[in-house]
């Protein structure tokens, strides 16, 4: 059988590839079947698992049989299964769970977009509108409220499991407030208000995702050092803080980015400073998620993820300065600016 250590040749490798959708497909399967909670420490049998998530036994076996040679859960000899590293991160209570991000990138509107990736290339442009008449974002809370909901609960996952590292990385302590731009519920600016604890802190974002800020910085401990803050980055920042802090925001399409920072500096003023961090496309070990997302963000809303150089000319052109660029781990890098006086 295959495994995820076997290097097959070139041609068996392409045929791999171009039956990349069968994969994702099988990932999607198993998290929303719910199999990696279903099954606990000890190897279970294939009946036992079908019991469990009321699926038939036999297809079962073929889809967790498929997904052991990527190395997402394991096949034993006795015709059991157990679990990987892999597969205990589609558990929803593994604390670096990612069976959010695993639903968010196989949504159904994905599998009608990606087809349509040869038109994006050769346009430059998302192919969402044309398929559904709207703006992506417009689109799906709109028209499709269970993926609004998927995308909310992975952005979710993602800021708790990346903003203490953040908070870690970050030196603020000449600093008296941060805010927070396009930050989701928050747990980045909770991050640095637990580490530097005279500091205030602001989150702005659009109004129906700050209603859902952590229940801290609403009426909790933090309520008291925390300013929340209905709006749209890309109109105004009607925020003054000492830093800034843009997280996974700037890959929306060009003139939506510009905007942004232009807000950005214009609220801010000479000195201030502003700390970008973003996944990159460049030589790092994520490469080839961050080249998948790139190439998602062209289909959506045609946006682009960035290599260290097209980032800097972008912070550039907006009147920043780039003083420092530091890994936040192996997918997240942060752009340590000011604004240029």
């Amino acid at each position: 059988m295959t495994t995820a250590e076997t290097a097959p040749p070139p041609p068996m490798r392409l045929r791999e590839l171009v039956f990349g959708a069968a994969c994702a497909a099988a990932v999607r399967a198993a998290a929303r079947l719910g199999v990696a909670d279903a099954l606990g420490d000890d190897p279970k049998p294939v009946e036992d698992l079908a019991a469990s998530v009321k699926a038939e036994p036999k297809p079962l076996r073929r889809l967790l049989r498929a997904l052991s040679c990527y190395g997402v859960f394991a096949e034993r000899p006795d015709g059991t299964f157990a679990h990987t590293d892999m597969s205990r991160l589609l558990r929803e209570d593994d604390p670096n769970s990612l069976r959010a991000i695993a639903l968010w990138c196989t949504e159904p509107w994905t599998w009608d977009a990606w087809p349509r990736l040869d038109e994006a290339v050769r346009t430059g442009e998302n192919v969402v509108e044309s398929l559904y008449g709207k703006e992506f974002f417009t689109y799906l809370n709109e028209d499709a409220p269970e993926s609004a909901d998927v995308f909310n609960q992975a952005m979710t996952r993602s800021s708790e499991q990346s903003a203490r590292e953040v908070a870690a990385l970050l030196d603020l302590s000449g600093a008296s407030s941060v805010a927070d731009l396009g930050g989701g519920q928050g747990h980045v600016v909770a991050c640095l208000l637990d580490k530097y604890p005279t500091m205030r802190g602001s989150l702005l974002d659009l109004p129906r995702v700050v209603e859902n800020a952590l229940p801290r910085l609403r009426t909790g401990d933090l309520a008291d050092r925390a300013e929340i803050v209905p709006g749209d980055v890309r109109a105004s920042v009607p925020v003054k803080a000492d830093v800034y802090v843009i997280k996974n925001i700037l890959e929306w399409d060009d003139e939506s980015t510009a905007r942004l920072l232009g807000n950005v500096t214009a609220a801010g003023g000479p000195g201030t400073r502003v700390i970008v961090i973003e996944n990159l496309v460049d030589d790092t070990p994520s490469m080839r998620f961050s080249t998948a997302m790139d190439l998602l963000l062209l289909l959506n809303v045609g946006g682009a993820k960035h290599t260290t150089e097209s980032m800097v000319g972008r912070l550039t052109s907006a009147g920043l300065v780039v003083d420092d660029i530091r890994p936040v781990n192996p997918y997240l890098h942060a752009f340590e600016c000011h604004v240029a006086g």
